[in-house]
């Protein structure tokens, strides 16, 4: 359930409240950033739900009781009616502007990953993507640099002002990467790693969660509660591509998850187009349909010689390619009241 409080509810009113909720062994959790305080109940209620929500009710400075009937409660718009936008290092995502990340699927050299990072920049990306670690089907695969890989980021971050993206896989990654990154993407493979959600939810940094390949969209919104419940509320959904009978793809992009999950939840959700297709030549047409289908930005991968990739070459859009993309993207974002932002030439 939710408690909204009056507009001018006294701190003092939201104090006994708050105190009202753990005394009846439940947790409260105030909706941060709106003149209205939101507060969400968390915490098995059960057939009690009804009188208890009475009680709320009746306190002072309390407007009304909402009883919220998705098992999610932090994600949901019935706590956080507006739409949020987390931002890193000064880029938003979320808002009225599309954000886009691009880099290659691993780091796999400082050259690679410094000329990839230049050429991503020039064509207008707002934030770079690179996989420090790296999780493989098969375990003779190549499994990233690890923290080599973590400094060539940092240092493609310096020398072209782009936020970092990089994935964890387990705690000692998250304790790393913390040093390095700016936000900490968990893979498809993860979703449902809850020790790992955990993790991530006792950071600062934002979380970016990728839904998995076999989960449905409840699935998603329930792992992301469980970063929200441990008070990270920097979060940033990504649909990726769901297992269905077709086989065309690698897997098939779920385009309805897209405008379902804004209409369910507060946060902010990116579409992986290259992940989903597993192919280059259907990654820009894919992401055009997530941005008209709603979605706040685009994770691209883009590699300065996909045939010699060291891992998804394959589903790897060049640099030259990427420009034509972002062209591209930029009329369907203004055809549907969105922008991408233009780069800024130098020099």
């Amino acid at each position: 359930m939710i408690i909204i409080m009056e507009e001018r509810a006294s701190q003092e009113a939201i104090s006994l409240v708050l105190e009202a909720i753990e005394a009846e062994g439940l947790k409260p959790f105030v909706n941060p950033g709106v003149e209205r305080k939101v507060i969400a109940v968390l915490g098995v209620v059960d057939v009690e739900k009804v009188s208890v929500a009475d009680k709320f009710a009746a306190l002072t400075g309390v407007e009304r009781v909402a009883l919220v009937s998705e098992p999610y409660k932090l994600a949901s718009r019935a706590h956080h009616p507006a739409g949020t936008i987390v931002n890193v290092r000064g880029v938003p995502l979320g808002g009225p502007e599309l954000c886009v990340i691009a880099g290659p699927c691993s780091v796999e050299s400082r050259e690679q990953t410094l000329e990839i990072a230049h050429a991503v920049k020039a064509a207008g990306a707002h934030m770079f993507r690179g996989g420090a670690f790296k999780p493989r089907t098969s375990p003779y695969s190549f499994q990233g640099l690890g923290r080599k890989g973590l400094e060539i980021l940092a240092e493609a971050r310096e020398v072209t002002g782009l936020p970092i993206v990089t994935e964890v896989m387990d705690a000692d990654d998250c304790d790393q990467a913390n040093e390095f990154a700016d936000v900490l993407q968990i893979g498809a493979r993860n979703m449902q790693n809850f020790r790992l959600l955990k993790k991530v939810g006792g950071m600062k940094l934002p979380v970016l969660l990728k839904r998995g390949f076999g989960c449905k969209v409840e699935d998603l919104l329930m792992a992301t509660e469980y970063i929200m419940a441990e008070g990270n509320m920097q979060v940033i959904l990504c649909e990726r591509g769901i297992i269905t009978f077709e086989d065309s793809t690698r897997y098939t992009t779920d385009i309805n998850a897209i405008p379902v999950i804004k209409h369910h939840s507060h946060l902010p959700i990116v579409l992986d187009p290259s992940h989903a297709a597993g192919d280059w030549r259907y990654v820009a047409d894919i992401a055009l349909a997530g941005i008209a289908a709603g979605a706040d930005g685009l994770e691209i991968e883009v590699h300065n010689q996909p045939s010699k990739a060291k891992s998804d070459g394959a589903q790897a859009l060049t640099p030259d390619k990427f420009v034509d993309f972002m062209t591209r993207a930029r009329r369907v974002a203004a055809a549907v009241e969105r922008s991408i932002r233009v780069p800024v030439v130098t020099g």
